[in-house]
């Protein structure tokens, strides 16, 4: 179903762009730091799970939509900078409580899951990404084109959460022994808040 030099191929591009620090690296490296290690690998999840809806939205041909209605594209890139201006309030309205006395809690990590979600659905440079990414590697003569796309979407969405995870978790690990201090703690509320908001005004200015 899928050409192995093809999928080889891939495998070595979608490793680049993985590892590559972008904004969805940048949003889990606040997260990790402002929650701790699960928190980190939570957003990563968040993140990769709505990777793979965007692949899917992308096999099934509705991706195409951003491409012929503008509107619609312009809607959601702003959609997703209130989100993150939303999140930066929150981060910096946070007093920074060390562990102990007020620290992250199951809700807040499962909220995590979500907020890495939403973030990454609202972003439409990553649904056009899919549109122009993937095809690359599909190839119409082996048939089963929409299979090769979720082969292809699923596979950097895995490889993608296995880097990301992993920056999540070390994130988390450097900021739990961090935010014993209530004024590092704050600190990393202020960083977050600063992450958030300069992700909010780069996807608002991109055309």
């Amino acid at each position: 179903m899928v050409d192995l030099s093809s999928y080889a191929a891939f495998l070595v591009a979608a490793f680049a762009l993985c590892v590559t620090p972008g904004p969805d690296m940048m949003f889990i490296v606040a997260m990790g730091g402002r929650g701790g290690p699960r928190t980190g690998v939570l957003a990563a999840a968040g993140v990769a799970c709505a990777m793979f809806v965007h692949t899917v939205a992308a096999a099934l041909g509705l991706s195409a939509l951003f491409l012929s209605l503008p509107t619609l594209y312009h809607a959601l890139r702003w959609a997703g900078a209130a989100y993150l201006l939303y999140l930066a309030v929150k981060a910096f309205r946070d007093r920074g409580d060390p562990a102990g006395e007020g620290g992250p809690a199951e809700p807040g990590r499962r909220r995590a899951f979500w907020q890495g979600a939403v973030t990454n659905l609202l972003n439409p440079k990553v649904i056009l990404f899919n549109v122009a990414f993937l095809p690359q590697f599909v190839d119409p003569g082996l048939g089963h084109v929409r299979e090769q796309f979720l082969v292809f979407g699923l596979t950097i969405t895995v490889m993608g959460f296995f880097v990301d995870g992993s920056i999540g978790l070390l994130s988390g690990k450097l900021s739990a022994l961090l935010r014993r201090s209530r004024r590092v703690a704050r600190g990393l509320n202020i960083f977050t808040g600063t992450v958030f908001t300069g992700l909010a005004i780069r996807l608002s200015t991109q055309g």
